[in-house]
């Protein structure tokens, strides 16, 4: 395995557990709509694309209204419900060990902003790269390079973007980085469907491995 000289992350399913705020923006905007409500499994098994590149062909029309129902939901309870992962933050503290880290995420920009400031992580990350902040979001490339931008690296394998699905996969091969499947995907399909380069069954093994790589020598400039 090489050692990675940076790390981006995915946000929720793999940093944290913020899915019930994303549950009750949703159902309190279905509601709205007289739509029927989502229950947790398949918030997480719909739940991929940016609220701007999906609630236009959910909602139509109103998708405007739809998008200020939900993330006034969504902001009335997000910080009271966030959790970390287990594992995420002892992966954070030893992918601090090998390079700069960032975080690219189809969250709104401002949401992830947040929630990374109320659990003290953001000192960590060189970007918080959230939906809306770049021209288009995840998995198109364009965050990608928002965030190698401030983090002052190249694409290439020796980029790690550790995410939870198939999607930040793909994600990560558009943009030329190494695609790091954490968890088993079990919402998506699983590891064989995601298909990623590298696996890990969760934070705590990828701290560990984070930590060895950290031990190893960094690769000589050519």
């Amino acid at each position: 395995m090489n050692r990675p000289a940076c790390i981006l992350w995915d946000w929720d399913n793999t940093l944290v557990d913020g899915w019930a705020a994303i549950q009750h923006g949703l159902n309190v905007t279905f509601r709205e709509f007289g739509m029927p409500e989502w229950d947790r499994e398949t918030v997480l098994a719909r739940v991929r694309g940016s609220l701007r590149d999906t609630f236009p062909g959910m909602f139509g029309a109103r998708w405007e209204r739809a998008r200020d129902v939900f993330y006034g939901a969504v902001r009335s309870c997000h910080l009271d419900v966030l959790s970390p992962m287990a594992g995420a933050a002892a992966a954070i503290e030893a992918a601090a060990a090998l390079g700069p880290q960032g975080v690219i995420s189809n969250k709104q920009g401002p949401l992830l902003r947040a929630e990374a400031a109320h659990l003290g992580w953001a000192v960590h990350f060189a970007a918080l790269v959230g939906a809306g902040d770049a021209a288009a979001d995840k998995p198109d490339a364009a965050p990608f390079a928002m965030a190698l931008a401030a983090c002052g690296i190249a694409p290439g394998p020796h980029v790690w973007y550790v995410g939870d699905t198939a999607l930040d996969m793909q994600a990560a091969r558009a943009a030329g980085c190494r695609a790091v499947l954490l968890g088993d995907a079990a919402h998506d399909g699983g590891v064989a469907n995601a298909g990623p380069d590298v696996h890990f069954a969760d934070g705590h093994a990828l701290a560990a491995a984070l930590a060895s790589l950290a031990r190893s020598p960094a690769p000589l400039e050519t």
